[in-house]
């Protein structure tokens, strides 16, 4: 080997120890912006979810005030009516076994109001009914929607929650209530399926009815469907997905999967 040889591999090695600390010192920079990025939007996406837990607990507590309002006005006020009404039409002239009755009457009302009161007094906790779980707290909606008898609902549970996980339950059922109610404003059906299946990482909900149905493309194309639009948001907050696929006449089905640990 030649001087110049030897040379060439010198400045070749001197060449390679200058300029590896250069790249060392680039990728270290590389990676800590990578890190320093990754951190920023793990802190974004929980402040995101965060602040959407809040949206849906105010919309929980707002569509429960909504509920109380119809039902009192709806069904206690009703009951109060007619007890006032039986308890009026009374005389103190009139026949002992008659006035009985209506006195008798008048009772069965008042226990019935109270049913009703104590069931209410349950919906006001508002977002404090996901506290019992979510297979519970779908099953107290369904119980608000059968009382109207404008639906023939089917609810049905696979499974059980191995830990409860608040957050996701208000996500969940946030979802769950705000498509039952398209469905009992749009829909025009008569009957409603909700499933609520825990699997072992993950909750799937499928809601499905029988009703006119839409075009889910034309709607989310024309950005007319807020409802839908929440949906797939909330269901991606919580790191999940959601399906909608509707047939115009033929109903449609919502389906929601969300990992649960």
């Amino acid at each position: 080997m030649g001087v110049a040889d030897i040379r060439s591999l010198v400045l070749i090695a001197t060449a390679i120890f200058l300029i590896a600390p250069v790249f060392l010192l680039a990728y270290v920079l590389f990676y800590n912006s990578r890190k320093k990025k990754h951190i920023e939007e793990k802190a974004q996406m929980k402040q995101a979810f965060e602040t959407e837990l809040i949206k849906a607990q105010a919309e929980v507590q707002e569509q429960t005030l909504q509920t109380i309002g119809a039902d009192l006005h709806d069904n206690i006020g009703q009951l109060l009516s007619l007890i006032s009404l039986n308890l009026n039409s009374i005389e103190l002239t009139e026949d002992i076994a008659k006035a009985q009755k209506k006195i008798e009457a008048s009772a069965s009302l008042t226990l019935e109001s109270i049913k009703e009161l104590r069931l209410l007094g349950k919906l006001l906790h508002g977002d404090q009914l996901v506290i019992n779980g979510l297979a519970a707290s779908i099953e107290q909606l369904v119980l608000w929607i059968s009382k109207a008898d404008r639906f023939k609902v089917e609810y049905h549970v696979h499974g059980e929650a191995e830990e409860k996980n608040t957050a996701k339950d208000l996500i969940i059922f946030r979802i769950v209530q705000e498509t039952v109610n398209n469905i009992v404003k749009h829909a025009d059906a008569s009957e409603i399926v909700i499933e609520l299946t825990f699997l072992t990482d993950m909750v799937a909900v499928k809601i499905s009815d029988n009703g006119v149905g839409f075009d889910v493309n034309s709607i989310t194309a024309n950005n007319k469907g807020m409802g839908l639009h929440n949906i797939y948001k909330r269901a991606m907050m919580a790191g999940g997905r959601a399906e909608i696929r509707s047939v115009p006449g033929s109903g449609s089905y919502v389906n929601i999967f969300v990992p649960y640990q």
